[in-house]
């Protein structure tokens, strides 16, 4: 998603993770709102999050998902669109304003007005600062891309999609995310 409007400048990392804003992130100093969520972008979202969701619960390994949760990376404040935490993580971390580190699986939704190069740099700054995998998705062309340190994998319709480090096990159709 991308962020175009820039409502506050000069903000404070520390006051920003103290009390981040809804639907913004802090990014080079900036408050900068998310926007470009389509339809088809909040569908995706609600079904993996429901998928993560149920899959944590019957597999038993617990954690939390969330929609939006506020992570630092190294760099700035981001927004996942979807985020995973292991039970240990959400154990060490609690219930904080900003989580100060990203989330170990996050999926990100492409939406029409964002910038292919900036996507990718925004995983690559997930996978700095700690997420282990990133699923970015492309609701158009009907692709998602799993990026971690040492792979990069695509899957298209027909394909089944599986976690690689993180959340073990799971696994769904990518036309039940996608349709």
């Amino acid at each position: 998603m991308v962020m175009t409007a820039v409502l506050l400048e000069n903000v404070s990392l520390e006051d920003f993770t103290a009390s981040p804003p809804d639907h913004m992130e802090w990014v080079d100093g900036q408050i900068v709102e998310k926007n470009g969520m389509t339809v088809k972008h909040s569908r995706i979202q609600s079904r993996l999050d429901f998928s993560w969701r149920s899959y944590k619960i019957s597999s038993g390994q617990g954690g939390e998902v969330y929609t939006e949760v506020p992570c630092r990376t190294d760099r700035r404040v981001r927004r996942p669109d979807v985020a995973y935490l292991t039970a240990e993580l959400v154990a060490e971390y609690g219930d904080v304003a900003t989580f100060p580190q990203s989330p170990l699986l996050i999926a990100e939704i492409v939406s029409p007005t964002d910038i292919a190069e900036e996507v990718f740099l925004k995983a690559q700054e997930y996978l700095d600062s700690g997420c282990l995998e990133v699923w970015i998705v492309f609701p158009e062309s009907r692709w998602i891309l799993i990026m971690t340190q040492s792979q990069k994998l695509t899957f298209n319709l027909g394909s089944t999609i599986s976690t690689q480090l993180v959340l073990a096990g799971f696994s769904v159709v990518v036309d039940e995310l996608l349709a």
